[in-house]
């Protein structure tokens, strides 16, 4: 039987992975398509930050974002002194860290799949009438959907088994920003906690697999449908 705490635990959980991914999926499309179809001066580097958060520490991710966005930081300063909001160690935190760490295997999954889509589909919508948004909407979209739903569940796990950032900007507070990876963490190092450990390892573990199967199976429901 799940204790209350635990409970807590996965229900922060799933709310910080499911806005990670509905706020990160207009702009994973956006940043996607243009890393696709663009060529403008420093997008090499426009792509390594985007994907620095990839290759780098998480702990080294939430330090930045503490530096950043800190009560004390040089952002979270000005929104403290003169807004008294408070973003590090809050429930906004977590999802912030989350977005930062979890994006960029979402985009990385939208741009592969805009790559592999003509061109020439959508220029050809645009000389039919439809202007460019509609084009991409009708036309890159939909032929781009399996990727988009890759990014999607990507994005969702990994912001799940989000920790390193998430501890250093966020904290590890019971009930406001502790979630299963965290949870997991601290009754690691509790003493005949091992059957606690166990059961929140095995839920979170199979919320990522029954997310990936709903993926499998709408990418397979598409591809009839397409037949």
């Amino acid at each position: 039987m799940l204790t209350y705490e635990e409970l807590q635990a996965i229900l922060i959980s799933l709310k910080v992975a499911s806005l990670s991914t509905i706020i990160s999926l207009p702009v994973a499309l956006l940043t996607g398509w243009v890393l696709a179809r663009k060529n403008f001066w420093g997008k090499s580097i426009v792509d390594g930050l985007i994907h620095l958060p990839m290759v780098m520490p998480p702990v080294t991710t939430g330090y930045i974002l503490l530096i950043l966005l800190g009560t004390n930081g040089i952002i979270g300063r000005f929104l403290f002194n003169w807004f008294h909001i408070q973003i590090a160690f809050s429930f906004t935190a977590v999802v912030i860290a989350s977005i930062i760490v979890s994006v960029p295997l979402m985009i990385r999954a939208i741009r592969t799949a805009f790559e592999m889509i003509d061109p020439a589909f959508e220029d050809t919508a645009k000389t039919l009438g439809d202007s460019g948004i509609i084009a991409f909407l009708r036309v890159s979209v939909p032929l781009a959907m399996p990727g988009i739903v890759s990014g999607t569940v990507l994005c969702f796990a990994r912001s799940l088994g989000e920790f390193g950032a998430t501890i250093s900007f966020a904290g590890n507070i019971q009930g406001k920003t502790q979630t299963i990876a965290l949870a997991i963490y601290e009754q690691m190092q509790i003493p005949n906690h091992e059957e606690i450990t166990v059961r929140l390892v095995i839920i979170s573990a199979s919320i990522s697999l029954i997310a990936m199967i709903f993926a499998e199976y709408i990418n397979k429901n598409r591809l009839k449908k397409r037949i």
